[in-house]
């Protein structure tokens, strides 16, 4: 089936519009070249989509259907034409599980107060990528190193790396915590996304693990005392939660942050991003 934009555009002018002459007018377009628009996106849908009569047009039960579906797709294409050609403007940064911790806030009120002409969105997908991928943001804020050579990446900073468990845990009343504490728990991991495998140990004496993929259910369950964490301070930070404390783990490596950016295609305000944020680690 063969459908083009200006055979829906014509279709909500007309319903907006009233009659066809006021629509051939808001499109720019002779009445009869709005007639012969409609009557070819009526064929190509096989239905009657409006009700004409000397002195109005309304839209049948089916056309009200087509209009509202209509209305949709343009609102999309005008919004993926406004997101192409905004330039650098626009700026969404991807994370997967917690953003940049304590230094998201003033990362974010820095950037307005510096970079006024780009407006900056912060993206949370769960994804391998934290959604650069997936097409969702210009650049992401990645814990653990990307494979995939179309992707190019810079460390900002490190983070410690903390163990999540249930605030009435005996290991809780310690202020920190050793891997080896851990070898006889089960360790609760997202493997898309999460900063720590049971590699962390010696092969004799590895935790076992459990599968997760969201932050909220991650908490949930530690919550319960059933299983334990590992993740970066970054995730303390933003995700505070009653009945679950935090520990840093002693002998465990920091976690490196990283920002990521298509290799062929970055964004404009990419090395700004990359200054400001290596200077907010820093400043740690």
């Amino acid at each position: 089936m063969d459908m083009e934009l200006r055979q829906l555009r014509c279709l909500v002018a007309i319903v907006d519009e009233g009659t066809f002459t006021d629509a051939a007018a808001t499109l720019g377009v002779s009445q009869a070249a709005v007639s012969r628009t409609l009557a070819s996106l009526e064929r190509a849908l096989g239905v009657r989509l409006l009700r004409r009569t000397s002195r109005s047009v309304t839209p049948t039960s089916t056309g009200l259907r087509v209009v509202a579906h209509a209305r949709r797709v343009l609102a999309e294409v005008d919004d993926l034409v406004r997101e192409v050609t905004s330039g650098h403007a626009h700026l969404r940064i991807g994370y997967a599980w917690s953003a940049l911790g304590r230094h998201t806030l003033p990362f974010q009120r820095r950037w307005s107060r510096t970079h006024p002409e780009t407006d900056l969105h912060l993206v949370r997908v769960n994804s391998a990528t934290a959604g650069l991928g997936e097409g969702a943001c210009e650049l992401a804020v990645v814990r653990r190193p990307l494979d995939d050579r179309r992707f190019e990446s810079a460390i900002v900073g490190l983070e410690r790396r903390l163990c999540a468990m249930a605030s009435d845990d005996p290991l809780a009343r310690r202020r920190s915590v050793r891997l080896a504490d851990l070898a006889g728990r089960t360790l609760l991991v997202d493997r898309r996304t999460g900063t720590t495998t049971a590699d962390l140990w010696p092969p004799d004496s590895r935790p076992a693990t459990e599968d997760t993929h969201d932050v909220d259910d991650w908490l949930t369950v530690i919550a319960t005392g059933r299983s334990v964490g590992m993740t970066a301070e970054s995730t303390a930070n933003q995700y505070p939660r009653p009945g679950v404390v935090y520990r840093p783990v002693r002998d465990g490596e920091p976690i490196a942050v990283r920002l990521a950016w298509w290799k062929d295609d970055p964004h404009p305000a990419t090395q700004a991003v990359l200054e400001l944020l290596t200077a907010l680690y820093r400043e740690a």
